[in-house]
Order: structure tokens, then C-alpha cells, then sequence
């Protein structure tokens, strides 16, 4: 379905370059981010009076490939059945016959993504990148566990967003992740579930691009070093985010979080 492009004007007179065909959210011509085949925009959602992010990916590159399309298509709109604090929020999702895109409405993040927030934040103590770290954990363990079961294969730090206010990381560009069958799940997730933690962890730690074994051999810090070293053991004796959520690495923020619980 097409969306509407009218010269609309949002609830403080800035101007819509188009909206969705709900009418609900209006995108603006400012440019979050960009990538190979996809651009991100800021939008406005007039029903909850709040900024989104347009999210438009060009289909000419699987035009040969309609099955493709499709599923692609099918696969973002399984993306707002996902709920859990730690996902980034898909509101709607449609395909644009007319322009030869699939959009997408997503929560936006305060502070960007995970990588920036580093490179601007350089002094950050242990225990908040163990809490951000526990935090992409748990929106691991949530993709995995999920029926159907739910693989990123492009986690970094690109592609974890951040609330900086509140100190709260997000797991984002859920896109193109790969959906498999319960029965498939276990299969699919040894070896890759886990291998993009380390990626993550190491960016968090030293706010720079990951590359092995340069990078590992950067960290100083022993409990750090060989948490990373788990992340990235032989595929089948790498950790799932289950396990490595009940690791000693995450003691000290496991009390603090038990503290924090009022019924606890």
C-alpha cells in the first residue's frame, strides 16, 4: 500500500515530506542514518505526539526475487509482535508498491546508537558497561527464546541504541534478522547465537571497533578479558545468553538489581 504524500503539516507547523497510509506518522526530510539499503528518517506520530524513526529500505536490489519480498515483508511485521524492554519498539509496517520500499515506524533513542554514545562518553566505570552489557543479554535471551525463535546476525554497537537519560540500551535493526522454525532454533543459534556479544563487549569496554586478536589483547581488565574470551569459545561451547546472564561477571549488578526490587 502506498503512503499518502500530501504537503501535511504536524501540530507545530513543520512540514511532512510524506505519511504513512494510516495517516498516523508523518516523515520529515532529516536523515538519521543511512546504510547499503536501507535510510532512517524522523517522523512524527500525531496520535501519541511523540518522534519516530521512518525506516525506508529500497527493494530494487530483490526486485528479481518477489518470494523474497514477501518475506522480508512478513518478517518485519512478526518484528511488532516483540515486547520486551530491552527490543526497540516496532509500530507499523508496510509495503510501498508505488516507490518500491518497505517502511517501517520504530521507537527512536535519545542518544543514538551504543558506538557514538562511547566515542563521545569515553569515562564509564565497569559497572555501567556491565549493566549495558546484562541488558543486551537479556534482549538476547528474549530473540532467542522467542517461537519462532529470533537471530539478529549483525549485533554490534551500531545496532544497539541508547537512552542515555535513564542508562538504558536497546537492541535495534531487527530487519533483516533470521526467523527459523522451533524445530530449527537450537540448530541455528549454536555457534552464531552468541559469537556478537563479544563484539559488543568490546566496544563497550574500549568505545572502538572490534578485531581479533588485536582488540582482545587491548583489554586490560582480567574479569573482562576472559568474559570476552567465553563469548567466543568453539561454537558449541560458547555460552547462550541464558548462561552468560547467570555468569559471576554480572554478580555486582544482580544485587544491585535485587536491591533496587521493592518486593525483594
Amino acid at each position: 500500500m502506498p503512503a499518502a504524500r500530501p504537503n501535511t503539516l504536524d501540530r507545530d507547523g513543520e512540514l511532512f515530506v510524506e505519511v504513512d497510509p494510516t495517516g498516523r506518522f508523518g516523515r520529515y526530510d532529516d536523515l538519521l542514518g543511512a546504510g547499503a539499503v536501507k535510510k532512517v528518517y524522523r517522523a512524527f506520530d500525531q496520535e501519541e505526539g511523540t518522534e519516530v524513526a521512518w525506516n525506508r529500505v529500497r527493494l530494487r536490489n530483490f526486485i528479481e526475487d518477489p518470494v523474497l519480498i514477501n518475506r522480508l515483508h512478513s518478517e518485519v511485521k512478526l518484528l511488532r509482535t516483540l515486547k520486551n524492554k530491552y527490543i526497540i519498539v516496532c509500530y507499523s509496517v508496510w509495503l510501498d508498491e508505488d516507490l518500491g520500499t518497505l517502511n517501517f515506524i520504530t521507537e527512536v533513542c535519545t542518544s543514538g546508537n551504543l558506538r557514538n554514545y562511547r566515542k563521545k562518553h569515553r569515562h564509564v566505570s565497569l559497572k555501567a558497561l556491565k549493566k549495558w552489557s546484562k541488558q543486551v543479554l537479556e534482549g538476547l535471551e528474549y530473540l532467542h527464546t522467542h517461537d519462532p525463535c529470533i537471530i539478529h546476525r549483525d549485533l554490534n554497537c551500531s545496532n544497539i541504541f541508547v537512552n542515555g537519560n535513564v542508562g538504558q540500551v536497546k537492541i535495534g535493526d531487527l530487519g533483516f534478522a533470521t526467523i527459523v522454525g522451533k524445530s530449527h532454533a537450537a540448530h541455528s543459534v549454536i555457534g552464531t547465537r552468541i559469537y556478537g556479544t563479544r563484539a559488543c563487549c568490546q566496544d563497550i569496554q574500549e568505545g572502538d571497533n572490534w578485531s581479533k586478536p588485536q582488540a582482545l589483547n587491548k583489554i586490560e581488565n582480567p574479569e573482562v578479558k576472559v568474559f570476552i574470551e567465553k563469548c567466543i569459545a568453539e561454537p558449541r561451547a560458547r555460552p547462550s545468553a541464558s548462561d552468560l546472564l547467570k555468569d559471576p561477571f554480572f554478580f555486582e549488578v544482580n544485587n544491585d538489581d535485587e536491591s533496587e526490587d521493592p518486593e525483594a
